[in-house]
């Protein structure tokens, strides 16, 4: 495989959002290097990692296993958003491990601006991620420190919940807020029926799960995603 910077890679999501971002939590593990290769052939321009740690969320998921072998077999961008307490302490394995985006959670930390600055110090991407009941308000002051701010609009690690609309007004909220070049991403709940208000509202990625493994052509799950994102832009 080449090698291609997290830089190369963040500019090459910003060039032509919106971009479907499939969640790997439902794929089909015991045939990883499958599912990556039809998602390739699908056109996907990146991958999402949900990382859980059953402490910060109640549900455990992978970790740094997962995304260093992504990383052996895939040149696609990894958008890995750790969902876990303490982030600080697994900053650099993360980014070592291949991520070239890594966002941390709000409600984690009690300041998360200087682990933004060691995420990039480090040569990835920063997100910063809040929950439905955080405000953007609460994160103003680490917004310039942020290449991507990811509304959540389900509570993680809760299966099955509905689409929370208040991401919608988040998103409306943080382009207003934020440089062009920030990157706005939204996760949860995210399906033909809610993708396209998302993309309206300002979302450049956007997370989706269900309604990409749970389709039997994943090219044309993706495709008909991608037009609906950008359909009321």
């Amino acid at each position: 495989m080449q090698t291609i910077t997290s830089t190369q890679h963040r500019n090459a999501l910003r060039a032509a959002p919106p971009v479907v971002l499939p969640s790997l939590l439902l794929c089909d593990f015991g045939n990883l290097e499958r599912e990556i290769r039809q998602l390739e052939a699908a056109g996907v321009r990146g991958l999402h990692l949900d990382v859980m740690d059953g402490h910060f969320v109640p549900n455990m998921t992978y970790g740094l296993t997962m995304v260093s072998t992504l990383r052996e077999i895939t040149d696609l961008p990894l958008d890995v958003h750790l969902m876990i307490s303490n982030p600080g302490d697994y900053l650099k394995k993360y980014v070592d491990a291949g991520a070239d985006l890594l966002t941390i959670h709000a409600e984690a930390v009690d300041d998360p601006r200087p682990l933004l600055e060691e995420i990039r110090s480090l040569g990835a991407g920063s997100g910063l991620a809040i929950n439905p009941p955080t405000s953007v308000a609460s994160i103003e002051a680490a917004l310039p420190l942020c290449d991507l701010v990811l509304a959540m609009s389900v509570m993680p690690g809760f299966g099955g919940q509905a689409f929370d609309e208040v991401a919608l007004e988040k998103l409306d909220d943080l382009r207003s807020r934020v440089p062009a070049e920030t990157l706005l991403e939204v996760d949860g709940g995210v399906n033909s029926k809610t993708i396209a208000a998302c993309g309206s509202a300002g979302a450049q990625l956007l997370v989706v799960g269900s309604a990409i493994f749970r389709e039997p052509d994943y090219a044309q799950a993706i495709a008909n995603l991608t037009q609906l994102a950008g359909s009321e832009n």
